[in-house]
């Protein structure tokens, strides 16, 4: 965990790395309850018997479940100790490179593109996030995700 004063502290990192995550375990259950919570239960990620004989040779997480452990990599990483509240204000670019099989387990390091002054003293931050899997020679997701903290 990378701790920071302030969010000027944090700003002058711009071009950066700044922070590796945990690590988090994708477990069946979390696929399941994503495929419960979005309605998709296609059968590479809940049918496990299938996906057995399947291209992965298991299940695999949703792609969009990986972008949501997002904030969870963030939270594990980075604090800024002046920062009443943070948003996520939204992604420019993602792409899901890799596959993640059930029992994956992830971790995220993240690289400060941009931060730039906001209203009420905050800043929009830009940020690089590559999601790796532990064992891959290459990550299973690259995203660039914007948050706003204010002081």
């Amino acid at each position: 965990m990378k701790t920071f004063a302030t969010l000027a502290e944090l700003s002058a990192l711009v071009g950066q790395h700044v922070a590796t995550s945990e690590w988090i375990t994708v477990t069946q259950e979390h696929i399941n309850l994503f495929a419960q919570a979005t309605g998709d239960y296609q059968w590479i990620h809940v049918d496990v018997e299938r996906a057995k004989a399947g291209p992965f040779g298991a299940p695999i997480a949703h792609g969009f479940l990986t972008l949501s452990l997002i904030p969870r990599f963030f939270e594990s990483a980075i604090t800024v100790t002046e920062a009443r509240m943070g948003v996520n204000y939204g992604l420019n670019k993602v792409r899901f490179i890799a596959p993640v099989p059930v029992s994956s387990r992830l971790r995220a390091q993240v690289k400060l593109l941009a931060s730039d002054p906001i209203d009420n003293g905050g800043r929009q931050q830009t940020w690089e996030v590559t999601i790796e899997r532990e064992g891959s020679p290459k990550p299973v997701c690259v995203a660039e995700s914007l948050a706003r903290q204010y002081p």
